[in-house]
């Protein structure tokens, strides 16, 4: 992989993402917590035996979920990483930052289509206050391991207040999963011996240094960002495992033993996470969050069955993604949420938990809310009155220009082609089958109007007619 593995700093902690607001520490009078966050890159809804897979193997994640809390109406910001990890980083709305697709973008949409997107951001911009930079500010060791894809050079994780970053690059995925990666692996690779670098798969090489920075840090109060690069393609298991689900029966949606392969090395590696926390003496103040940055890949790959659509798509596919938050002595063991939640909310509540204030201004425009009252009560709301998509894009997965809002079970898409919406009821027809538009014109208005002020209080940039556009195309 070009630029794959890049190592800047070495030292400090792990840390798994939760949700909070800001200004006040949750347990001020204890020591700070550790925060552990799991990106998984294109990670399903049904893709983990705790949310119905079977198939896939995921006892440790099962156990984290057994521990913790589980969010059964999470969302990604976007329907693709880029944007979503932005979202995380800033607690914003896409649509607020501009950056709105995955970079750099698919570069047919400029020709062979109607419309073309806007002038959207191919960065993460430096203007905003980073979540790494609000916990460095607040004393916290900041930590990053595998994909970063927010930027290049001048752009990266240690350019947005990370003290380590270990294979962050602008790539958004690797050449390969198998040593030596297709890229510079080598150099980041150079302090071991060839005999211990080779045959190492890649998800099993980061977790090495998550190991390694909980080991250091383990003193120190820290943030460690683990996004992995799987289960992004190219679809590659680790042989052995491939090897052992070519020998189990298929599951009734789920099938692919290579992909079934690189889920459990996902499960393994938060394992290892998890038992390090605990020969460290660390693992009872420490928070773990765990989530995926878009809907699954469907195909060959995956199926995210009873949900509609994939990865670059506007139904829920798309964007419902699982969530787990284990905040040891706060959430209630086994728990189950039910409470829509979203990219930004982990923002706003990590700063409330660890009592990191951030920047003020910058804290004004977060469009995230903070969980906490979650964590303590899954049976609490968040009285918010909705959730909201932007993507001025088409892509390969044809994924085309919309925007959509949920507010309460109510979810529509507004389409930009020829400007007609869809409304669906989630709490009755959660596979989107249904379009209620014509018969609910009352809530399609009110849906649609809420809809464009949103887009309009946020700044959101809209595609523009395509003046090389041929219909023959």
């Amino acid at each position: 992989m070009i630029g794959l593995l890049q190592r800047v700093v070495c030292s400090t902690v792990i840390l798994l993402v939760l949700g909070g607001s800001y200004n006040t520490p949750a347990n001020a009078a204890e020591r700070p917590w550790n925060v552990v966050f799991f990106l998984v890159d294109d990670l399903g809804w049904t893709d983990l035996g705790c949310y119905g897979s079977d198939y896939y193997q995921t006892p440790n994640i099962n156990r984290l979920a057994s521990e913790g809390m589980k969010f059964t109406q999470n969302y990604a910001a976007c329907n693709a990483c880029s944007p979503t990890r932005g979202a995380l980083m800033s607690g914003m709305y896409p649509a607020r930052t501009h950056l709105t697709d995955w970079i750099p973008g698919w570069a047919k949409q400029y020709r062979d289509f109607p419309l073309k997107p806007p002038e959207w951001k191919q960065h993460l911009d430096q203007k905003y206050t980073s979540l790494p930079e609000a916990l460095h500010d607040a004393g916290y060791k900041t930590l990053h391991i595998g994909k970063w894809h927010l930027g290049g050079a001048g752009n990266l994780p240690q350019d947005h207040g990370f003290d380590v970053n270990i294979a962050g690059t602008k790539r958004g995925l690797p050449r390969s999963y198998h040593f030596p990666y297709g890229g510079d692996a080598l150099k980041w690779d150079s302090r071991l011996t060839v005999e211990q670098r080779e045959g190492r798969y890649l998800t099993d090489r980061l977790t090495d240094e998550a190991v390694t920075l909980i080991k250091q840090q383990q003193n120190n109060p820290f943030f460690l960002y683990f996004s992995f690069y799987s289960v992004h393609s190219p679809i590659q298991g680790r042989p052995d495992l491939v090897q052992k689900y070519k020998q189990l029966p298929q599951g009734e949606h789920h099938k692919n033993p290579e992909y079934a392969a690189m889920v459990q090395s996902v499960d393994t590696a938060v394992g290892r996470v998890r038992k390090q926390l605990k020969q460290s003496g660390i693992a009872d103040r420490t928070l773990i969050v765990f989530t995926s940055d878009n809907g699954g890949v469907c195909r060959k790959t995956s199926s995210n069955v009873p949900l509609r659509g994939e990865k670059g798509q506007h139904w829920e596919g798309g964007t419902r993604v699982p969530a787990i938050v284990l905040w040891p002595g706060v959430t209630q063991s086994g728990s189950v949420c039910s409470e829509p939640i979203i990219t930004m909310d982990f923002y706003p509540t990590l700063l409330n938990i660890t009592g990191a204030e951030g920047n003020a201004a910058h804290n004004k425009n977060v469009d995230g809310v903070s969980l906490v009252r979650l964590l303590k009560d899954p049976a609490a709301s968040l009285d918010r009155k909705a959730l909201y998509w932007h993507y001025p894009h088409y892509n390969v997965f044809i994924g085309v220009p919309y925007s959509a809002i949920r507010a309460g079970d109510y979810k529509l898409i507004h389409f930009y082609e020829d400007n007609h919406s869809e409304l669906y009821d989630l709490a009755h027809d959660l596979s989107e089958t249904h379009d209620l538009s014509a018969e609910k014109p009352e809530i399609t208005a009110r849906l649609q109007k809420q809809l464009q002020d949103h887009l309009k209080q946020v700044g959101a940039q809209m595609p523009v007619p395509n003046p090389g556009y041929k219909p023959a195309n």
